[in-house]
């Protein structure tokens, strides 16, 4: 019996067993967790029907059905065992100050899903759930009852959402450019004056470009509030389930669903416009409500230019202690340090970021070239540029690593080869051994994709935002702004999820942030991964 079991022991099957146990609970784990992220997140966008409760108190309850749970029996309580309770969103925020309501099942004496209430998606306070009275334009009846109320408004809220268009292009672009070139004047008047500049035609020439910018600016503004009027020209008389009236102006109204009057393929409809309206709007009501564009494109654009940053400086420096270097008791040393640099916290990284590159050189930039905006700081703060290159010190370890593993297995007979021919050692590394390393270099830049795009800790000190005005890219010269804050599909999670006025309400909202952002990296993982074996088969059939 001992000699079976040191036999066993000794074949390294129980060791494959052990592995692969850990393989397969490593697997089960990962989808057990996006098992949960895709039923919460992709659920959000499902127009959920409405249920009506009546109470033995002859009160009734309007709301989606969240769930139904058994309440513990306690002896302290004077909750009998077994008694269970439902969970309804029941909306209306601003009649009810909450957003979800327990109902004892015990007191629910009917339940029933009727056609005519309306979920109401508002622009401020949430949903509103209840049915229409009346539609008035101004203090005149327009139409009265569920359904002539419902084929009123319909198109008023088409309407009023094309307006929302209008305000936003004209504030956004035609308000923002007149502001942009009004800052523009300002500073350019500062600087002379700065520099003790007397040009009385140029300043002349200068003011009366400002005052013109200032004419249309109030032009504008003009416009901008005869269009603010008309989306309060409609207003809708809506009444919650137990009779209670609200006037809504139309212009506050989002969208308008029937969902218990939907059917399916409707319904499927609605669910993938939910979806896309997440993808490409702003956020709303403290980031918990609207979309995550902003967030999306944000983290993208902080990771191409992370990635831009991070691979020449990674591979130079490995190039350098694999090929260049002689190898002795300092490249071990440097090797010893580069691996323990992986393992330093993140946060770390970002007070690093924040008192080298925000302090250090942005203070230092503003000083020699934006003299004319200070106290306001221009680089001397945090933006999208120090919160790449944060990340890039992050992550460059990662890059040296597998960039050196890349090197290591290009063939010596290439760089022989290469060097019989002819070539220089530079012409060797740039012409042979480089190409040939590529798919090793695109690991390394794919390993670095996966860690910096949900790293949150070094961002929130170097330049990502609740809320940014501005995206980082626009029409105006040089294009890119690398000094403008952005905002962070993670940063958006632990926004949304913790810091929220209303977490309960918001909970959905943070499974659809995670799901986007796992997304996100895999699809620039799969960028990175299809490159690489292109790279992988190009040099493979050359080699051939």
């Amino acid at each position: 019996m001992a000699t079976r079991i040191k036999k066993f022991l000794g074949s390294g099957t129980l060791f494959v067993w052990f592995c692969g146990t850990a393989v397969a609970a490593s697997v089960l784990l990962v989808s057990g967790v996006l098992l949960l992220i895709m039923i919460n997140g992709l659920g959000f966008f499902w127009p959920h029907a409405l249920v009506e409760l009546t109470l033995t108190d002859g009160t009734r309850v309007l709301g989606e059905l969240k769930g139904e749970e058994v309440i513990p029996h306690s002896e302290t309580t004077a909750f009998p065992e077994g008694k269970t309770r439902v969970k309804l969103k029941i909306g209306n925020r601003d009649l009810y100050g909450l957003d979800f309501r327990w109902v004892d099942t015990e007191r629910v004496v009917s339940a029933d899903t009727p056609t005519d209430v309306i979920a109401v998606e508002r622009r401020e306070w949430g949903n509103f759930y209840g049915r229409i009275r009346e539609v008035r334009r101004g203090g005149e009846h327009v139409a009265s009852g569920n359904e002539d109320g419902w084929t009123a408004l319909v198109p008023l809220i088409d309407h009023a959402n094309a307006l929302h268009d209008d305000v936003a292009h004209l504030q956004r672009d035609v308000i923002g450019d007149v502001n942009y070139d009004i800052e523009r004047i300002r500073l350019k008047l500062r600087a002379l004056a700065l520099q003790g500049q007397d040009d009385p035609v140029r300043i002349a020439v200068l003011e009366a470009s400002l005052q013109a910018l200032e004419r249309r600016y109030q032009e504008h503004v003009d416009v901008l509030r005869t269009l603010s009027d008309r989306l309060n020209e409609y207003s809708v008389v809506l009444i919650e389930t137990n009779g209670r009236e609200l006037s809504l102006p139309v212009g506050h109204i989002v969208n308008a669903l029937r969902p218990n009057a939907m059917g399916l393929f409707e319904k499927i409809g609605t669910y993938f416009i939910n979806f896309w309206s997440v993808l490409s709007q702003e956020p709303r009501e403290a980031n918990t409500e609207g979309g995550i564009f902003p967030a999306i494109f944000g983290t993208v654009m902080m990771v191409l230019i992370m990635s831009v940053a991070v691979v020449p400086f990674g591979v130079l420096a490995a190039f350098y202690l694999r090929e260049y270097a002689r190898q002795g008791l300092i490249v071990r040393v440097i090797r010893v340090a580069v691996n323990n640099l992986a393992g330093v916290p993140s946060i770390v990284f970002g007070v690093f970021g924040l008192g080298f590159f925000v302090y250090a050189v942005g203070g230092t930039l503003d000083t020699l070239f934006y003299p004319e905006a200070l106290p306001t700081p221009t680089f001397g703060t945090g933006g999208i540029l120090w919160a790449s290159l944060t990340l890039a010190l992050l992550t460059v370890p990662v890059v040296i690593v597998a960039t050196e593993e890349g090197l290591s297995a290009v063939p010596r007979e290439y760089r022989e080869g290469s060097l019989a021919l002819g070539a220089t050692k530079i012409e060797s590394m740039i012409r042979v051994i480089l190409p040939c390393a590529l798919p090793g270099i695109l690991t390394g830049l794919i390993l670095a994709v996966a860690r910096a795009t949900g790293e949150v800790a070094p961002l929130m000190l170097t330049g990502v935002v609740k809320l940014a005005p501005a995206l980082p890219l626009d029409h105006h010269f040089p294009f890119i702004h690398f000094e403008r804050k952005f905002m962070h599909l993670g940063f958006h999670i632990f926004d949304v999820g913790f810091q929220s006025p209303n977490v309960e309400a918001a909970k959905p909202m943070v499974y659809v942030t995670t799901l986007i952002l796992v997304m996100v990296v895999i699809l620039l993982n799969l960028s990175a991964v299809a490159i690489r074996n292109h790279m992988r088969k190009k040099f493979r059939s050359a080699a051939v």
